[in-house]
C-alpha cells in the first residue's frame, strides 16, 4: 500500500498577473465581445430536487411532509447570492479521453473577485454507482456529466462550462510568437503509445507552443522521479506558465493580435456562454484586475490510486471562495466519497 502523503493546500497571492488557463481564455474571448452586446450571465437554480425556483429568486416547496417553518429554512439555505457565478473550465486533448485539466472559477462581481480552485485529476469520485477518478467523468459523460459530479461533490451548482481543447493552448502561445519561461525541474518522459517525448533541462528556455504543452502537461520522469506530488507540482508549473502567457498577452503589443485570440477561441473552446455573456464577463475580469484574481487547489490526501478529498477543508475553501449561496454549506451539503 503505497504511503499516504498530505497534499496541502497551496494558495499563491501575487499584484500581477496570476491567471489560471480559464481566466486567460475567457479574457480573450472578453476582448472579442466588444463587437458584442454585453449579456451578464444567469444564475443556475441549485440545492434539493424537491425545492423548486420560482420568478423573484424565492422558492416553493411541493412536498406536503415539511413545516412551514422546515419549508422556510430550506428556501433560506438555497438563496443565492447576487452577481456571483460559478464556471467550469476543462482542459481536454480532443480525443474523448479524459479530462487532462479542471477548474472550477468563482466570479464574484459584486465584491470584485474572481477565485479559480483547481481539482485534481485524480480526485476520487462515484459515477453510476462505481469509483472513478474524477477526471473520467468528461469521458463518460462530456461537460454536463463532469459538472454533474463536481457540483454534487462540492455541495454548489456549476452556472456555465468551458471546454477547452489543448490545442488551443498551443496555438495561443504560438500567436504571441512564443513565451520565455524557468523550467524548474529537469524532464525526460517518453509515452510511445501517444507519441509523446518530454526532454527539457531545468533553467531559462524559450517555449513554443507544442513545447509549452508538454511542459505544462508533465507529471514524472521514465524513473518515477519528479516532482514528488504529481498533480500538484504539475498545476504549480502550469499556473507559473500561465502567469508569464498572461504576462506577454496583456501588453499593447498583442492588441494587433486580437483576431487571431478570437481564431483559436472560436476553433478550439466549446461553451454555453454565449458571445455576449463573455463580452460581460471579460469586461468584468479587466475591471477587477489581478490583485483580484486568485488560486487554490482543492485539499485531499493521497492513497493510491486516488486523491481523497477532505471534508473539512474542503467545506472551508467551498465556503470562503466557491459557495453561490448566501448562507454557509454544511457538511451534510458535500457529498465527499470515502
Amino acid at each position: 500500500m503505497a504511503k499516504a502523503r498530505r497534499l496541502k493546500r497551496r494558495k499563491r497571492r501575487s499584484r500581477r498577473w496570476i491567471f489560471p488557463l480559464a481566466l486567460l481564455v475567457l479574457l480573450a474571448a472578453g476582448y472579442a465581445g466588444v463587437h458584442a452586446f454585453f449579456r451578464p450571465l444567469e444564475q443556475k437554480p441549485g440545492g434539493r430536487p424537491d425545492v423548486v425556483p420560482v420568478q423573484g429568486g424565492h422558492t416553493q416547496n411541493p412536498s406536503e411532509d415539511l413545516t412551514d417553518k422546515e419549508a422556510e429554512a430550506l428556501r433560506s439555505h438555497y438563496e443565492r447570492k447576487d452577481s456571483f457565478y460559478t464556471i467550469l473550465v476543462a482542459g481536454t486533448d480532443g480525443g474523448g479521453g479524459n479530462s487532462d485539466t479542471n477548474i472550477l472559477v468563482a466570479v464574484d462581481a459584486a465584491n470584485g473577485s474572481i477565485y479559480g480552485v483547481s481539482i485534481p485529476r485524480d480526485t476520487k469520485a462515484r459515477i453510476n454507482g462505481k469509483n472513478y477518478k474524477i477526471n473520467a467523468a468528461y469521458a463518460l459523460g462530456g461537460m454536463e456529466l463532469l459538472a454533474d459530479v463536481i457540483s454534487d461533490q462540492l455541495g454548489i451548482p456549476v452556472d456555465y462550462t468551458v471546454s477547452v481543447d489543448l490545442r488551443g493552448f498551443r496555438a495561443l502561445v504560438d500567436a504571441i510568437d512564443g513565451v520565455d519561461f524557468y523550467i524548474p525541474i529537469n524532464m525526460d518522459y517518453d509515452d510511445p503509445v501517444q507519441n509523446l517525448s518530454i526532454h527539457f533541462s531545468k533553467g531559462m528556455r524559450h517555449l513554443t507552443g507544442a513545447e509549452a504543452l508538454k511542459v505544462v502537461r508533465f507529471r514524472h520522469n521514465n524513473d518515477g522521479s519528479g516532482y514528488g506530488s504529481e498533480d500538484i507540482g504539475r498545476m504549480q508549473t502550469q499556473q507559473d506558465f500561465l502567469k508569464a502567457v498572461a504576462k506577454k498577452i496583456l501588453t499593447p503589443a498583442s492588441l494587433t493580435k486580437l483576431d487571431d485570440f478570437v481564431k483559436i477561441f472560436q476553433q478550439y473552446v466549446e461553451t454555453d456562454l454565449n458571445l455576449g455573456n463573455l463580452a460581460w464577463l471579460g469586461g468584468e475580469a479587466i475591471s477587477i484586475g489581478s490583485d483580484g484574481i486568485d488560486f487554490s487547489t482543492l485539499p485531499g490526501n493521497w492513497k493510491s490510486p486516488y486523491i481523497y478529498l477532505d471534508l473539512s477543508e474542503t467545506l472551508a475553501v467551498v465556503n470562503q471562495h466557491l459557495n453561490p449561496y448566501v448562507e454557509d454549506r454544511l457538511p451534510e451539503d458535500l457529498n465527499v466519497p470515502n
